[in-house]
């Protein structure tokens, strides 16, 4: 009895149950570095984060209510929002994201680890970051703007930390305006290094245009096609060898790099690919947004 053959009927449904597993883990610590940032770096400065953290935690310094709550309170109504504009997988995503959330701020104390604030706002941006970036990475967010950039991000081509910069900093002006500039400019800072983090992990916006010079133009087109991305195909010929051959351009973003990388290699091993960012692009181009 020949147990090879039953080996790929295995694999895939293994596959189907391990990777929402993954995407859960990740978002569980992405969760978890959130409410870190909060109670660790930013909440014991009485800095705000932005977004709809920053609201709960703008809230929360004036009245002392508590601010895992006001977090959760929030998120209901955009939650609500995004299940219908976003679609069903990003919010139950996003639903795990802002529970888990919500629990890690309540059970890790708010200690005050650094006594700089400046050194508190810019550590708290990067691992608050993290977070937001790793739970987009696989398709979620942490709730609260999050879900408003990506509304924004899936409708137009426009970096998802730079919107989060422009909605949180309506929050930060609005604490400078009631406490204290010095709270909002931290908070301002911390926002920035939050929002270049935010940028480097989710680099679905940034586009890359790939040349690839192949033999095997068929299979090669066949494979690309399937990354939904315009291709164009150029006949080409050796510089030295003078050998016939084809140069296949394609746009991507730089979160499907990596498969546009495995197609090249598992179809044509000697397939030369140079690879060079794009500062900009003008016509139809179909995004994957995962």
């Amino acid at each position: 009895m020949n147990l090879n053959q039953y080996v790929p009927l295995i694999a895939k449904p293994v596959k189907a149950v391990l990777k929402p597993a993954q995407e859960v883990g990740i978002i569980l610590v992405s969760a978890l570095l959130v409410a870190a940032g909060l109670n660790l770096f930013l909440i014991p400065h009485k800095l705000l984060s932005g977004g709809l953290t920053g609201v709960a935690s703008f809230i929360g310094y004036f009245t002392d209510w508590n601010i895992s709550i006001l977090y959760f309170l929030l998120n209901v109504p955009l939650i609500a929002w995004g299940w219908k504009a976003v679609g069903r997988r990003y919010i139950i995503l996003s639903c795990i994201s802002v529970v888990s959330t919500t629990w890690f701020m309540a059970i890790i104390p708010q200690i005050q680890v650094t006594n700089d604030p400046i050194l508190g706002a810019v550590c708290g941006g990067i691992i608050s970051a993290a977070g937001i970036g790793f739970s987009l990475r696989v398709g979620g967010s942490t709730g609260g703007f999050d879900i408003l950039g990506s509304i924004v991000t899936r409708k137009y081509d426009v970096a998802m930390g730079n919107i989060l910069f422009l909605l949180n900093g309506v929050v930060i002006l609005a604490l400078g305006f009631l406490q204290s500039w010095d709270l909002a400019l931290y908070s301002m800072l911390s926002t920035f290094v939050k929002g270049k983090v935010v940028d480097m992990i989710h680099v679905g916006h940034i586009k890359v245009t790939c040349f690839i010079i192949t033999k095997q133009k068929e299979q090669m087109l066949c494979r690309l096609r399937k990354l939904h991305h315009g291709i164009t195909c150029i006949h080409s010929e050796g510089g030295y060898s003078e050998e016939k051959n084809y140069m296949l351009m394609t746009v991507t973003t730089r979160y499907e790099l990596a498969a546009v990388r495995k197609a090249v290699a598992e179809t044509d091993p000697y397939a030369f690919m140079n690879v060079v960012q794009s500062t900009e692009i003008l016509g139809r181009f179909a995004r994957t947004v995962k």
